[in-house]
């Protein structure tokens, strides 16, 4: 086994197979998920990547030898192994493991952890005490010793009727008009479920790589990348359809396309999903992060709604949803959570209440979003490789300390006709950088190119 644990992130755990991750500190990891937890039962769950069924293997049989029991839910999305987590807790289930790296190259794994009720492990929640513990050397010794406790039991479900049923009661079927969608799973684990959910549906599915592969025969599936977006957009034009949606590997977030084959900056649909969901929850808190902020406070007040800004990251939006009793949160990232849903994110329930609301509305994507794009323009996040981040946010900080001032997330600078916010990535020496402006474009990309010059100067 590698002496290296660098696959531990602040969210998650990826790296390089084997170099960063390998069978043997699998089952370690393994191993100290369950003793941090006291996990009894646990549901497992693995992506398409060729690495993820000998990982998934080899972390079974070591937590079966401690007394572990394992449901084992087989090919699946991330959301799947959150769905049996949450909808389990009452039969026993302690946590769930997705082997997974998501969107990264075919050469990385991972995994992600959740502990009872779904709730996220990262590393302000167990997750840097499980790293603690695979990366000492007398631990590593004691979990390789004979245990002396009767094997857990291993049960492989893979029936995946009860989370199709929660996706559709998502939905007011009746509502649904018939419309015609490409679907681009990127040989990812998207179509499988798609083909679960086809006979329920009033639609027409034209897709594309749709079988899982972890080959990755056409490249990395994230749809963030604007080379990867060319083909559902070509697709949506060529067929007419009304509807383009593609998703990363694990599918825990979608992306949509209009009907002109237009990407959807995800931002916008964190608004129109916010609005949408409040029609069936006067009232309730909206979550959102503070990269993009204007569009999304302006339309959930208009409908209403409390819109509430929380840190960027999956752990800290799930656990501030349950804390303000958030009906949904958004990430512009396209990562959208619900409280029906576990409080966790999925990337199916989305696609199913946008199509709902062009059904209701009879008006087509472009129409939902056009207005506001051209209200609040935005830079789209821009990536700068640095020697200092922080040195560099300090630069910006002064540079425009005559703005209003914020550090909910790295720091975000707000004037009244255009606001940015500057963020550390998690993983690596980058700057992410988002500007948005009050309908000025011209605005948008002097105040982009003068907040880079000063990033990369």
């Amino acid at each position: 086994m590698s002496d290296s644990v660098r696959c531990f992130t602040a969210y998650d755990i990826r790296g390089k197979v084997p170099d960063d991750l390998d069978e043997e500190l699998a089952a370690l990891i393994g191993l100290a998920f369950i003793e941090h937890f006291a996990a009894k039962k646990i549901v497992l769950g693995h992506d398409m990547r060729l690495t993820s069924p000998a990982i998934s293997r080899a972390l079974t049989r070591a937590v079966l030898a401690r007394g572990c029991d394992v449901v084992d839910i087989g090919l699946c999305g991330t959301e799947e192994v959150y769905h049996r987590v949450f909808a389990g807790a009452d039969q026993g289930v302690d946590g769930g493991i997705m082997i997974t790296a998501s969107h990264n190259p075919a050469a990385y794994n991972g995994m992600k952890l959740v502990q009872r009720e779904a709730r996220p492990v990262s590393g302000e929640s167990g997750l840097a005490e499980i790293e603690a513990r695979v990366s000492d050397t007398t631990w590593r010794r004691q979990a390789g010793k004979d245990s002396g406790v009767p094997p857990g039991s291993y049960r492989l479900e893979e029936e995946k009727g009860g989370y199709i049923q929660h996706l559709l009661s998502s939905v007011d079927l009746e509502q649904l008009k018939p419309l015609k969608l490409v679907v681009n799973p990127g040989n990812g684990c998207a179509g499988p479920i798609i083909d679960l959910l086809e006979s329920h549906l009033p639609f027409t599915f034209i897709r594309l790589q749709e079988q899982p592969d972890g080959s990755f025969p056409n490249g990395v599936p994230n749809p963030l990348l604007p080379e990867k977006r060319a083909v559902t957009a070509e697709a949506v034009r060529e067929h007419g359809a009304d509807l383009g949606i593609a998703w990363d590997g694990d599918f825990d977030r979608c992306f949509f396309y209009d009907e002109t084959g237009r990407f959807i900056e995800g931002y916008y649909i964190v608004g129109l999903l916010g609005t949408a969901i409040l029609q069936q929850h006067p009232g309730a808190t909206i979550l959102h992060d503070p990269r993009l902020t204007w569009n999304t406070i302006e339309m959930v007040e208009a409908a209403g709604g409390h819109p509430l800004m929380t840190r960027t990251g999956h752990a800290f939006i799930k656990e501030n949803m349950r804390a303000a009793d958030g009906v949904y949160g958004g990430e512009m990232s396209a990562h959208h959570y619900f409280r029906d849903f576990g409080y966790c994110d999925s990337g199916m329930v989305p696609w199913l209440l946008v199509t709902q609301l062009m059904s209701s509305s009879g008006q087509p994507l472009s129409a939902m979003v056009d207005d506001r794009m051209q209200r609040f323009p935005v830079s789209g996040e821009i990536n700068s490789t640095v020697a200092d981040p922080d040195g560099i946010i300090r630069q910006v900080e002064e540079r425009y300390r005559d703005g209003e001032l914020d550090h909910t997330d790295g720091i975000s600078v707000s004037y009244p006709e255009y606001r940015f916010n500057i963020r550390k990535s998690n993983t690596e020496p980058v700057l992410r950088l988002n500007v948005e402006t009050r309908g000025d474009a011209a605005l948008l990309h002097r105040t982009t190119e003068e907040l880079l010059a000063l990033i990369r100067g």
